[in-house]
């Protein structure tokens, strides 16, 4: 009875700790399509973004409230030591009232209150103009969530083609090592029978060993991708993410490379973004020369006091305009002003080298895309020439007019070709992605439903 019941904890032990590992290593088969809606979604920088924009859209409502009136409430209540207070008029008041005769108050507390009330009528346009620059640096943080959306998708796009090429470098290792252990195991009985010398055994033995180096590795790389994948979606990093397992070369026929020029500059987010912070500055500059004009603005109060035994003010109520000008500024203010127009013309010249630097960037990812395209057409034809080495190599040792380090070598070669064939037909998904990146297309293309 002891037995069964520890065979049966024995079981129960076994089965929670398959599906706890089954858990630990979920598999989820994802398209490009969802990993790039996970990337956009669960981003930290583009959550930051966002905060940056949040942070803009406050800076604009602050500069809106400058335009609203400043209203100031105080109230003082003090305890005083009994001062004597006295005077011509107080002695002539004294006498009027016909008591204290002496002309002398005694004064023990003082109250006060007082309300005031400015609102600003003309600033030399520093309030407008401020909410002005608001506005274009609320507009170039919205750009800028944009354009950093756009480098998540393009690092989303570039992980998830990394992930499949360790995927598939990992299955042609393992293929390639099937057919190394089944070789292994023929030649073993070759020599067993004196049909091949032990040299040739030992050479194919060590390519074996050479190919389970090559798992080791492809494994660990694969992991590592994997891993670094789940991370950069926002998932459980213990999940196994599943690829297609093949990807389709299609050829895009492109439009010349002055036609992606034009959409850069009508699309290319951060150089919309620094137009309009060269729009900000614009509008800065403005408001510091407004320094040099006068303010203007509507004042009222109201005052309550109360000094004890001595007088009562209530209902003291004024309204009135209010002129200032601070003179100081017509020679203060220029170093402000050259400060200003300074950072003005460096946005400018940093709009002309961004320009400049776009046409570079559109131009190699052009040629880059192009020779891709290439590659993948020759490593085809090398696939077939690889097949076909192999297969006269073959026949050849199988015949005794080749070396089984001729032998191995044709078949290093079909792998190496295989391999090459499979990364082109990425690099050149990448290279296109690459392309759209430049011209400020790779939002409408793989994510239209945020513009």
């Amino acid at each position: 009875m002891i037995q069964k019941n520890k065979l049966s904890v024995f079981a129960f032990a076994a089965l929670m700790a398959m599906s706890l590992d089954a858990l630990a290593q979920e598999k989820r088969n994802m398209s490009l399509e969802e990993a790039i809606e996970l990337g956009v979604k669960n981003n930290k920088s583009l959550k930051r973004s966002a905060v940056a924009l949040n942070i803009a859209n406050a800076q604009v409502e602050e500069a809106k409230d400058r335009r609203l009136p400043d209203v100031k409430i105080s109230a003082q209540y003090m305890r005083l030591n009994t001062p004597s207070i006295s005077g011509p008029l107080l002695k002539s008041l004294a006498s009027e009232g016909g008591e204290q005769s002496s002309g002398s108050f005694k004064v023990n507390q003082v109250a006060l209150g007082m309300a005031t009330a400015s609102l600003p009528l003309y600033s030399g346009s520093r309030i407008s103009n401020g909410i002005q620059a608001a506005k274009y640096l609320q507009k170039a943080a919205t750009l800028d969530v944009d354009n950093q959306q756009e480098a998540v998708i393009q690092n989303t796009i570039e992980s998830y083609y990394n992930l499949y090429k360790a995927q598939s470098y990992l299955n042609l290792v393992k293929e390639n090592l099937k057919t190394s252990n089944q070789r292994a195991k023929d030649f073993t009985n070759m020599e067993k029978n004196g049909l091949i010398p032990r040299n040739d055994l030992l050479n194919i033995q060590l390519q074996e060993k050479n190919m389970e180096l090559a798992l080791l590795d492809a494994e660990n790389d694969t992991k590592i991708a994997n891993y670094n994948f789940d991370l950069l979606l926002g998932i459980d990093d213990q999940t196994e993410i599943g690829i297609a397992k093949d990807i389709h070369h299609e050829v895009v026929n492109l439009q010349a490379v002055d036609n992606f020029s034009v959409q850069a500059m009508q699309n290319r987010k951060d150089l919309a973004a620094l137009e309009n912070r060269a729009e900000a500055a614009a509008y800065n500059t403005k408001i510091t020369k407004g320094a040099y004009l006068p303010s203007l603005a509507l004042s009222g109060s109201y005052i309550a006091a109360d000094v004890h035994n001595l007088v009562t003010v209530q209902n003291a109520m004024n309204v009135g305009v209010g002129l200032s000008y601070n003179i100081a500024d017509l020679y203060k203010n220029k170093a402000k002003v050259k400060q200003s127009v300074a950072q003005q013309e460096d946005i400018k010249l940093a709009q002309e080298e961004m320009v400049d630097g776009i046409k570079v960037q559109i131009h190699k990812a052009y040629q880059d895309y192009q020779e891709s395209l290439k590659k993948v057409d020759v490593l085809s034809s090398a696939i077939d020439l690889a097949n076909e080495n192999y297969k006269i190599v073959k026949n050849k040792y199988d015949n005794s007019l080749a070396t089984a380090t001729e032998l191995l070598d044709a078949d290093a070669s079909k792998l190496q070709a295989n391999v090459n064939y499979e990364f082109a037909k990425v690099d050149s998904k990448i290279a296109y992605n690459k392309l759209l990146l430049t011209s400020g297309l790779l939002n409408q293309t793989y994510y239209p439903q945020k513009k």
